[in-house]
């Protein structure tokens, strides 16, 4: 989303110049001495196997470490720190102002919020689906039922998006639930805080999602970039069909594509004093050029260095 990219659309010509490799200038993770204990991950789902792979490449550098991940959804997060029983919350989504509330009524102070990669929410279709493209009313009108972004009448089957040869054929829709930070980012941004319809069928976690629309040729769905398989085809989206943009990393920071976000931890830093280590080393390891690695093995796109420093001055303070 434009928004939420804002901050680095102006700053990231190192990084598109060199597609969706990790920028250069981000330096490699450099190990310290005496880190050790255990790290506790609840939340999203969309980041569980990023927070899996940085978890393996982190304890081999500190076998004295031992790290936890749950991720049933960016909703599970905000309570998991308030209550201390974890010390990060990955999500998909932005904090809900009810959710920055409730921290602070408890710790006098708000959550750090820490960017850790940039993801396309992509609509999946069938691999062999040959529909163009969608705009961002088109989406709505598909998976709402309140059209809030002005779409004309209900779309239920293909021949109402020019797909003459399955005209007929009811639009089978896959979601996630409403724990996912996913879901709640898909209802702000593509149904502009609508409603969606009942006949949405919600799944556990993102590659259940993109299972069931492998299976079903008359299917569209949602999930983060980083689930894309060989069976199914992330479709272009714009505000309008001249508009139209591929999910890629240039068109997320360029602000094209309109549904890109941020991938975020949140962690309890209290201001003023610093992090402890354990903290600390893993999410400089997550920004580092081995972390940054990672997420792009894992198909999702990489932060550019200012994020990184706008992240170390966090930490600082």
């Amino acid at each position: 989303m434009k928004i939420h990219l804002s901050l680095i659309i102006a700053l990231s010509f190192s990084a598109l110049a060199h597609g969706t490799d990790v920028d250069p200038a981000i330096p490699e993770y450099k190990q310290v001495s005496g880190v050790s204990g255990n790290l506790i991950s609840i939340g999203s789902d969309t980041l569980n196997n990023l927070m899996t792979l940085w978890a393996e490449g982190f304890k081999a550098k500190y076998p004295n470490v031992n790290i936890q991940i749950e991720g049933k959804g960016s909703a599970t997060a905000p309570p998991a720190l308030i209550s201390g029983t974890s010390q990060l919350g990955p999500m998909s989504r932005e904090m809900k102002q009810e959710e920055i509330d409730a921290f602070e009524k408890k710790f006098g102070y708000k959550p750090t919020e820490i960017k850790v990669a940039v993801d396309a929410l992509a609509i999946f279709a069938h691999k062999d689906s040959t529909l163009k493209g969608l705009t961002l009313a088109e989406i709505d009108a598909i998976f709402s039922s309140t059209r809030k972004l002005g779409a004309p009448a209900d779309i239920t089957e293909w021949g109402q998006l020019g797909m003459d040869a399955w005209k007929g054929r009811a639009i089978s829709l896959f979601g996630r639930n409403s724990a996912s930070g996913t879901y709640g980012f898909f209802k702000e941004f593509a149904l502009g805080k609508g409603d969606f319809k009942s006949s949405v069928k919600e799944q556990p976690g993102s590659s259940a999602v993109v299972q069931g629309i492998s299976t079903d040729e008359f299917a569209l769905g949602y999930s983060g970039i980083g689930y894309v398989t060989s069976s199914v085809r992330a479709l272009p989206v714009g505000e309008t069909m001249e508009s139209l943009a591929e999910p890629t990393y240039e068109k997320c920071l360029s602000g094209d594509y309109p549904l890109a976000r941020f991938l975020l931890i949140y962690i309890n830093k209290k201001p003023g004093q610093p992090l402890d280590a354990l903290t600390t080393e893993f999410v400089k390891f997550i920004q580092s050029k081995d972390g940054q690695q990672v997420v792009v093995k894992d198909g999702y796109y990489p932060i550019p260095l200012e994020v990184i420093e706008e992240t170390q001055t966090t930490l600082e303070n």
